[in-house]
């Protein structure tokens, strides 16, 4: 039988983390980032970079996969993306290293023209959050089967999420994760599921 591949194609800052610990807990082998062609390839289930920068192509790659695209509420959305891309502007926009290439190439596509002046305003924002949610509910337009619109914080929302990936649990809701800014708790996360994101800091895939 063929592996369900379930796509998280949210944009950072989402609830993609929150998503991803639902999934190990609910049994899917799962990797918040992947840079690895091993890591896209046995990992069931997958979030953030370079997930929702590439799933037009991955939906090719990988025929009968699900997608799952986050959004959340924008004055919500603004600060904390806003935080984060300011954050990470100098390892993104450098060229003598930094961040992974998938990495840059998805924020630089995302949120382009990636510029200081853009990640302050929040108008430019908004226009690149509209835009994704854009590209992908048309391209899915004519196979909503294949994909399920979440917001995390809605009180319905894990029990429509377990729907879709056909699991059910006696957990309730969705885990905050990352609070406060903080971006980083994946990485603390010890779970026999969990597919790295790297193969010991290496990467394949750009």
């Amino acid at each position: 039988m063929t592996q369900q591949k379930y796509f998280v194609i949210g944009l950072p800052r989402t609830g993609t983390t929150s998503v991803c610990v639902a999934a190990l807990n609910l049994g899917f082998q799962t990797a918040h980032t992947v840079y690895t062609k091993k890591g896209l390839e046995s990992a069931e289930f997958i979030a953030d970079t370079p997930i929702y920068c590439d799933f037009k192509e991955l939906d090719t790659q990988f025929p009968g996969a699900k997608f799952i695209l986050l959004t959340r509420e924008k004055s919500k959305w603004l600060p904390s993306i806003k935080q984060l891309l300011q954050r990470m502007y100098v390892n993104i926009s450098r060229q003598d290293g930094g961040f992974h290439p998938g990495l840059k190439r998805s924020i630089q596509t995302v949120f382009e023209p990636f510029t200081l002046d853009n990640i302050a305003d929040d108008a430019f924002l908004a226009h690149c959050y509209e835009r994704h949610l854009s590209n992908v509910t048309r391209y899915f337009s004519e196979r909503p089967a294949d994909l399920l619109t979440l917001d995390v914080s809605q009180p319905h929302a894990y029990s429509e999420f377990c729907r879709f990936v056909k699991k059910t649990t006696l957990q309730s809701g969705f885990e905050v994760i990352n609070k406060g800014g903080k971006v980083t708790a994946w990485n603390s996360i010890h779970h026999p599921l969990k597919v790295p994101s790297t193969r010991n800091g290496k990467v394949d895939l750009h």
